[in-house]
C-alpha cells in the first residue's frame, strides 16, 4: 500500500469517527431540561445580568425569564461586567459563546440549541485534535486512530459536550498545551531546548486556559508532575536519550525555557487572582464542595465518586432508567463488560510502556493522570474540597486519560489474541481485533444512553415538578417561592419557569372539552414566583418576604415552597400544608399550601 494510500485511508478513518462524534453530540441536543450553571452560561453569554430579576416580590413568568431574551445591542463589554460582577467565572469561554450567540440571533425556541451546539462543536472538533496528538506523541498513527475513536464515542466527553458550559473548550486547550509539554518531554530526549515559538505557545495556550477555567491551573500542576517524572527517568537513564551529547550551554538553555514557559504562565494566571478573590459570590458558589463535619461515608465518598468518573469514560448504560428491570439489566451488563476488560488493561499498558515508540507517550500521559488524580484525592482529603463530587471536573485531565486509554486499544489491537483472567479463573481468550470493536461498541451505546438522557441525567429535573403543579393545582392561581442567595436560586426557578414554558398549557388541558372549563385553567395556568433574599445574620427575614407576599395576593391560592430554606408559620395567613404525599423531585425540595 502507497504512502498516499496510507493517508487516504487515515483520513477516511479520521473523518468517520467526526461524523460519529458529531452525531452523538448533537442528537437530542435541546431535549434535556436546562440546570443552574447552563442558565448562568446563557445569561452572561447574551449579556445580560440576574440582577434584573426582582427579589422580595411576587413577579410574572415573562420577567422570571428576561434574562434569557436576545438583545441585539448587547456587547462584550456587558458580558465582562456582569460575569465578573456577578460569577466566579473568567470570561473567554463567555465571551466566545457572546459572538455565537450574536451569529445566530437565539429566539425563545432556539436558544437552548444554540446555547448547547458551541460546546458540541468544540467537542467533535476535540476528535481530530486528539488523533493529531496521540500520532505525533506515540508515533503512530494507530494510537491517534484508537485515540480519536475512543474521544468520538466516550459517554462522558458526550455528557460534557452537551451541556451549555466551557467544558470542551477546557479539552481542547487541555489537548494544545499537552501538545507542547509532549514537544518538551521530545526535546528534552534529545538533549535540545525547547523552541522559542513552542515556549511562546505554551504559554499562550496556557494562560487562555486559565482565562477559560480557573481549574485549568489543576492541568498545569499535573504537566509539571509528569515533566519531573520525564526528567527523572531521563537522568537516572531509564528513558533512551539521543546520543548527541550538546555543550553545557545547551543544558542550561533547556532548563531556562522550561523556567520561561512556566514564569510567563504565572503571570498570566495571577492576573485573575485580583478578580477572583474580589468576587463576593466565589465562596457561596462552591461551598458544595467543602466538606464539613466529615463521617464515615465522606472519607470514602471521593474514592467511590472518583472510580464512578473513570468507568464513565467508557461505559455506561442506563442505569438511571425510571424502569428497575432496565436499571438491573444494565448493572448487570456494566459489571460483565467490566470484569472482561479491566484485566485486559494491565498487560497492555505494561507492553506500551516497553514499546520503544510509545514509551516516552505512556510516561508523560501516565504522570500527567497521576498526577491529575494525586491533587484531586490531596484537596478531598487535606483541603476538606470534593473536587471528585462533581465529574464535570475531570475535564482536566480527560484528554491525557483518551490518551492511555487510546495506546492500549492499539497496543490490544496489534495482538493477534488477548485473555481476560481473574486470579486463577478460566481465561476468556479473544481476538485483539475483536476485543477492540468491543470496547468502543460499549461506548458507542454508553453514548446513546448518555444523549437519550438515560445516563449523566440532570440533576435539576423541573419537567418532573411541572406536571405535579399543574395536577394539583389545576384550578387556582399558583406562587412559587424559593430563597435566594446567589443566581444558583435564580437558575433554580428559572428552571421551573422554562419548563413551564416549554410545556404548552394547552397540551395539558387537551382533554378538556368544555369550552369555559378549558378558559378556567389557562386562566390560572401562569404562575408568580418569589425570591425571597435570605441573608446569614437574618434566616427569619425570607420567612418575613413570604409573609408580606402573601399578604398582598388574592385568595384562595396554591403556595409551592421550592427549596424554601427557612423555617416559616404560614398559620397567620391561613394556609394549610398539603397533606398527601407527592414524588419527589431531584433538585427540588417542595411543600404545598392551600390558602384560603
Amino acid at each position: 500500500m502507497t504512502e498516499l494510500m496510507i493517508k487516504n485511508k487515515q483520513l477516511l478513518l479520521l473523518l468517520l469517527w467526526m461524523a460519529i462524534a458529531l452525531m452523538l453530540r448533537f442528537a437530542n441536543l435541546d431535549s434535556k431540561p436546562l440546570w443552574t450553571d447552563e442558565f448562568s452560561t446563557l445569561v452572561f453569554s447574551l449579556g445580560n445580568s440576574f440582577r434584573g430579576v426582582p427579589i422580595d416580590r411576587a413577579i410574572d413568568l415573562p420577567t422570571l425569564l428576561q434574562p434569557l431574551q436576545f438583545r441585539p445591542d448587547a456587547g462584550i463589554g456587558d458580558v465582562l461586567n456582569h460575569l465578573l460582577l456577578e460569577s466566579n467565572h473568567p470570561p473567554v469561554y463567555f465571551m466566545l459563546a457572546h459572538w455565537w450567540m450574536r451569529l445566530f440571533g437565539p429566539t425563545e425556541d432556539s436558544l437552548v440549541w444554540i446555547g448547547r451546539s458551541l460546546p458540541a462543536l468544540l467537542g467533535a472538533i476535540s476528535v481530530p485534535a486528539i488523533y493529531f496528538l496521540g500520532k505525533f506523541a506515540f508515533n503512530s498513527r494507530l494510537v491517534g486512530q484508537c485515540a480519536a475513536a475512543m474521544m468520538a464515542v466516550s459517554p462522558y466527553g458526550i455528557y460534557l459536550a452537551q451541556e451549555a458550559r466551557h467544558y470542551t473548550l477546557g479539552i481542547l486547550l487541555v489537548i494544545a498545551s499537552l501538545f507542547c509539554l509532549t514537544l518538551a518531554a521530545k526535546k528534552l530526549q534529545q538533549r535540545a531546548p525547547l523552541p522559542i515559538w513552542a515556549a511562546l505557545l505554551w504559554i499562550f495556550f496556557n494562560c487562555l486556559g486559565i482565562a477559560s477555567h480557573y481549574f485549568f491551573v489543576l492541568t498545569l500542576c499535573a504537566e509539571a508532575i509528569a515533566l519531573i517524572a520525564v526528567i527523572w527517568l531521563q537522568f537516572n537513564q531509564k528513558l533512551e536519550t539521543s546520543n548527541n551529547q550538546q555543550p553545557n550551554i545547551w543544558q542550561f538553555q533547556i532548563i531556562w525555557r522550561l523556567l520561561a514557559v512556566a514564569l510567563g504562565t504565572l503571570a498570566g494566571g495571577l492576573v485573575w487572582v485580583p478578580v477572583f478573590l474580589s468576587n463576593k459570590y466565589g465562596s457561596e458558589l462552591t461551598n458544595w464542595l467543602v466538606s464539613g463535619d466529615r463521617t464515615f461515608v465522606d472519607w470514602i465518598a471521593p474514592i467511590f465518586q472518583a472510580g464512578a468518573g473513570w468507568i464513565t469514560l467508557v461505559s455506561l448504560l442506563p442505569v438511571e432508567s425510571p424502569n428497575l428491570a432496565v436499571v438491573a439489566g444494565s448493572a448487570i451488563g456494566m459489571t460483565i463488560f467490566l470484569l472482561w476488560a479491566l484485566p485486559l488493561l494491565p498487560n497492555a499498558l505494561k507492553t506500551s510502556l516497553k514499546t520503544p515508540n510509545y514509551r516516552l507517550g505512556t510516561v508523560i500521559f501516565g504522570g500527567f493522570v497521576l498526577g491529575a488524580i494525586f491533587l484531586f484525592f490531596s484537596f478531598a482529603y487535606i483541603l476538606g474540597i470534593d473536587l471528585t463530587r462533581g465529574p464535570r471536573y475531570n475535564f482536566v485531565y480527560f484528554p491525557g486519560a483518551i490518551l492511555l486509554l487510546g495506546a492500549i486499544l492499539a497496543v490490544i489491537y496489534s495482538t493477534p489474541t488477548v485473555k481476560s483472567r481473574w486470579f486463577n479463573v478460566p481465561a476468556v481468550e479473544i481476538y485483539g481485533k475483536r476485543a477492540v470493536m468491543l470496547i468502543l461498541a460499549m461506548s458507542f451505546v454508553s453514548g446513546i444512553t448518555v444523549n437519550s438522557n438515560l445516563g449523566y441525567r440532570k440533576y435539576y429535573k423541573p419537567d418532573l415538578l411541572i406536571p405535579i403543579i399543574r395536577e394539583v393545582s389545576s384550578k387556582v392561581p399558583v406562587l412559587i417561592a424559593t430563597t435566594q442567595k446567589t443566581h444558583v436560586e435564580i437558575g433554580e426557578l428559572m428552571g421551573i419557569g422554562w419548563e413551564w414554558e416549554r410545556s404548552s398549557a394547552t397540551d395539558f388541558v387537551a382533554d378538556v372539552t368544555d369550552v369555559r372549563k378549558k378558559e378556567e385553567v389557562k386562566a390560572f395556568d401562569s404562575p408568580l414566583f418569589l425570591l425571597a433574599n435570605q441573608r446569614r445574620d437574618g434566616p427569619e427575614i425570607a420567612a418575613g418576604t413570604l409573609d408580606k407576599t402573601l399578604s398582598q395576593l388574592e385568595r384562595p391560592l396554591d403556595l409551592w415552597l421550592v427549596n424554601f430554606r427557612a423555617p416559616v408559620n404560614l398559620a397567620a395567613q391561613k394556609c394549610q400544608l398539603e397533606s398527601r404525599q407527592f414524588p419527589a423531585v431531584d433538585g427540588y425540595e417542595y411543600q404545598i399550601y392551600h390558602c384560603f
